[in-house]
Formats: C-alpha cells, structure tokens, sequence
C-alpha cells in the first residue's frame, strides 16, 4: 500500500472528490471512498463511521456509483486517510484511486437471474486498472460497467464502456457497448466471456492511443472519431451476430426483502442518501449477527444486506427501521432524490434536501427514485434523467420537467418558477406516470 501523501498533495488534479484529493465545499471538505464493487467491510464501515465523526460532521453520503463520502471535513485531513488506510479503505497504489470506477450489480453472484458471477472478473478488472501507470491517466469520471444478467441492476447509468452478459449455445458471452447506457443502446459487438478482462485493457488502449487531452470521455471522442475506426482497432475477434438480442428487463424493487439464490438480502436507504455514522454502524451490527459481515452500496444510494437467513430479514428491517433507514419502497422519502443543496454547495440555488422533504410529505404515487431535486443543472444526485426533476432556480423556487426521450436533458418542461407545494400538487396526480 503506497503510504499516504501530505493533505496538500494530490496524485492529480480534478475537481472530483478523492481518498487523498480532499475537495471543500460550503460545508466542509469531502473524502470520496470508492469500493470495490460496492463492497464494504463491517469493519470498514465501523472505520468510516467513526472518521465522520472524529475528523468531520458526522455526515456520511452513499453516492450514485455505490460509494461513499465523508462531508464537513475539518483540517486534519491527513488523519483522516491514514484512518481509512488502516481500514483497507485505499488502492494498490495512491495514483490508481481516481479510477477503481466499476460497477456492478449490488447481488452480483447471488442474483437468482444472472447469467454469471461476475466477481471474479470485477476483481480482475479492478486490479487492471489499479495497477496499470498507463490507466491511470483516465479520467476520474471515466466509468466501466459489468452486467452479469442479473435482475437487480441499474440500466439507465452511462459509461464510458459497459459489457452485458448474454448465453448463447450453451456459451456466455460480453455484449459491449461505448459511450451509453444499456437501457437505451445497441451492443457494437461480443466476446467470449473468457476474453472479456482482454477486452477491457484493448478499450482503454485504444481510447487511450486516440483521445486528446481535451476528450476525456468516450463519448467525446466518438463525436469525431466513427465508432467503427474505434473498433477496428481492438486487436480482438468482435462477433456481431446477437446485436439484437434484448436484455431481459430489471426489477425496480431495491428496498425491502430481495430473493437471492440462497437465503434472502435485504435492502434499506438513507432518507435522501445521507447516512449518520448510529445508521452505518447498525448495518454493521446487523451483518456481523445475521448476514456475511458485508455490506454492498448501490447506485440507489441505498445499501443492501446480503446472505441473511429468512427468518431473521423482519428482526433485520426493525432494528434498522428504529435506526431512520428507510426499509420499504412505500415510504415518502424513497420516492425523492435530492442533491447537497445550498446548505453545502456554493453552486446550489436553493436548499434541495430540506424542499425534498417537503415535496415528499405530498407524494401519495410514484416508484422509488421517480423525483429528482436538484440545486443546479449539474444534477450531482442522480446520473440518468428522472421521471421528474425538479430544477433550482432560486431559494425554495423550481422549474419542473417530465421525462421526454424526443427532449434533450431533463426533459419537457412542465411548469415553471414552482413552489415545492406547487410542484407536489401537480405531480400527485396518477395522469404523470410516476410509477411507470
């Protein structure tokens, strides 16, 4: 494990959070901690509730790729990374944290619909990434995603690379997509599940080998170089006779009790994806008694408890229920995601997490997820387009959009310079299709 570095010292610069990039904001720094699949340690979840303590506010954020952050961070920021450090908390090495950026399933190997346990090849991916120089110069933002089939898993997010697992005569096989998400493209091509870790590494050469520094993403570089120059490089055999194939459809229930393959997982939030450290280290507490000793964040800012035996998910969902974690998809608050807001963001308009709470007391439909607040159109809290977003324009004031696949970004606007009030009145209405 490379040793920390002094808090002024980065292994490069970005605006994203990091392990040892400590970024400030309104409220304080923030320490991202990305995990390895979404997999945290009870231990290590103990550790970080403890570090939000110790050396910050006690605010601890499950985020949309399945990691953690530590908010209001004070001055002793090179005691804070060697507390996570001690935890097991950072990478091989101290340039390879901005890109251990792969995700998923939360039930990957125990999803009872996937296709393949893609643990194996996640680690092996992880560990290309970690432990290449080259790689490291990706972008933090630069994102990869490997589907193994399963029916718990997040479709909409896109990456830069993402790879679907399909069966075939017996064989399974890596679709591959660029650029995209899976709910909305085609596959350019397959490979041999075997060749999927080569696949990888011929990706990132080859964006590596074309991009300027100005194209940090795939897709900025796909909007002057033809997909097909792209793929003609790849020094892989790329088979294209299952382009059509459709991957079967995703479950929206990621709160509650989850069918696993063997026993049953459960599935609980923090209100608006924000965890106090009492919450992290009653899942902990949970999981050491009843599960694996393991904990999986998710893409929901939710955290899932997997391998607990049947009868103990209702003992389960009550102590964590008592704790202020949400344990049901009916609740108000899973409704609602809503950013930092102007409480710890200088960009923030207005005070989202506070208006969400609001607007959620008003909601009687819609599916977990299905509203979006956000203080800024950088829209931080959520990676795909909500059902409905609302938008900051001003303190306590917002422009509220629908979801139109035909309209770029947030979608068709549908009222303008709302109040929170205003805009639950209008999408309580079962006409706006928030459960679909």
């Amino acid at each position: 494990m490379t040793p920390p570095l002094p808090p002024e010292v980065s292994p490069r610069p970005s605006a994203c959070p990091g392990l040892w990039r400590i970024v400030a904001a309104r409220d304080g720094g923030i320490c991202r901690i990305k995990l390895p699949g979404g997999l945290l340690l009870a231990d290590q979840a103990d550790a970080v509730a403890d570090a939000a303590e110790r050396f910050a506010g006690g605010v601890i954020e499950a985020t949309n790729r399945a990691n953690l952050q530590i908010r209001g961070i004070g001055d002793d920021h090179r005691g804070l990374v060697e507390h996570l450090l001690a935890a097991g908390l950072g990478p091989r090495d101290a340039a390879g944290d901005d890109v251990r950026n792969l995700m998923v399933s939360p039930l990957a190997g125990l999803d009872p619909a996937m296709v393949f346990d893609t643990r194996p090849l996640a680690g092996q991916i992880l560990d290309l990434l970690e432990s290449t120089p080259r790689f490291h110069k990706l972008s933090a933002k630069f994102a990869v995603q490997l589907d193994g089939g399963e029916a718990l898993a997040m479709l909409e997010h896109a990456h830069d690379l993402w790879l679907s697992a399909m069966q075939r005569e017996g064989r399974i096989w890596l679709r591959f997509g660029l650029a995209s998400s899976l709910s909305t493209s085609q596959a350019l091509g397959a490979v041999p599940v075997e060749q999927g870790l080569a696949l990888v590494r011929a990706v990132l050469e080859r964006f590596l080998d074309l991009a300027t520094p100005e194209q940090s993403r795939m897709r900025q570089l796909l909007q002057v170089c033809p997909v097909e120059h792209f793929l003609e490089g790849l020094p892989l055999q790329i088979d294209t006779s299952s382009l059509a194939w459709q991957r079967p459809a995703t479950t929206s229930a990621w709160l509650g009790v989850l069918p696993q393959r063997q026993g049953v997982a459960l599935g609980v939030a923090p209100p608006l994806g924000r965890l106090t450290p009492a919450m992290l280290r009653g899942a902990a507490h949970v999981v050491r008694q009843w599960g694996d000793g393991s904990l999986r964040l998710t893409p929901w800012q939710s955290l899932v408890l997997t391998n607990l035996n049947p009868a103990h998910a209702q003992p389960a969902r009550e102590h964590l229920a008592a704790l202020g974690l949400l344990c049901h998809s009916e609740h108000p608050l899973a409704r609602v995601v809503a950013c930092t807001g102007s409480s710890g963001c200088a960009k923030g308009q207005a005070d989202t997490k506070a208006d969400a709470v609001t607007l959620a007391g008003l909601l009687h439909h819609g599916a977990p997820g299905s509203v979006h607040l956000s203080a800024c159109p950088r829209s931080c809290a959520m990676a795909h387009t909500a059902p409905a977003t609302l938008l900051a324009r001003a303190p306590g004031r917002y422009d509220l959009y629908l979801r139109d696949a035909r309209q770029p970004g947030f979608g068709r606007l549908r009222g303008a310079d709302l109040t929170p009030e205003e805009a639950g009145a209008m999408l309580d209405l079962p006409t706006e299709h928030l459960d679909d």
